[in-house]
């Protein structure tokens, strides 16, 4: 081998070194200390979630105040479904055992907009299976009413079926135990 080829040689093999020792070096000092202390992730990230403030709370911690739409929440069709879907979060309402601010109650139309969240269409849970629920606008033309009433014309928004058996009970289409 000639000299000019040795020479290119060692530069590039050099060049290799210093960029593959320099590339260990950065990383080295770019990785935090808790890295792989529990798997391939930073430790510290633990911690630090740790610290960040809870935003939701559960319907239990709504219902220590709201005993009166926890009884018919509790009762209702939506007994699963959290107060915060429709009233936003805990964090917004209570801070340290304390009322900090108020959640928006929803009014006529923006009522409906909220039930339409689940009750646009028919929830398929296979081909052949749908899951029983009141799909819109289909319900209001079942009922004969007209298409622009109000979800909470009907119906009471924590225990849906609350005005309606109630209805039924007092015109004698239901009998008062059913």
């Amino acid at each position: 081998m000639d000299l000019s080829y040795r020479m290119h040689l060692l530069i590039v093999l050099l060049s290799i070194g210093v960029m593959a020792g320099g590339g260990f070096l950065f990383k080295k000092l770019l990785t935090p200390d808790s890295f792989g202390v529990y798997g391939p992730y930073r430790a510290d990230a633990i911690a630090e979630a740790a610290l960040v403030p809870i935003r939701h709370g559960t319907n239990a911690s709504c219902f220590k105040c709201h005993s009166r739409e926890a009884t018919f929440h509790k009762k209702g069709r939506h007994q699963t479904i959290s107060c915060e879907f429709c009233h936003g979060t805990y964090a917004d309402h209570v801070a340290d055992g304390k009322k900090i601010g108020t959640l928006p109650v929803k009014k006529e139309k923006e009522i409906t907009t909220l039930c339409l969240r689940c009750h646009n269409t028919e929830i398929k849970a296979r081909h052949e299976e749908v899951i029983k629920t009141v799909a819109m606008p289909a319900h209001l033309k079942d009922q004969t009413v007209k298409i622009t009433h109000n979800c909470n014309q009907c119906h009471y928004v924590h225990a849906p079926l609350k005005y309606i058996i109630r209805a039924k009970q007092i015109t004698g289409l239901m009998e008062a135990g059913s």
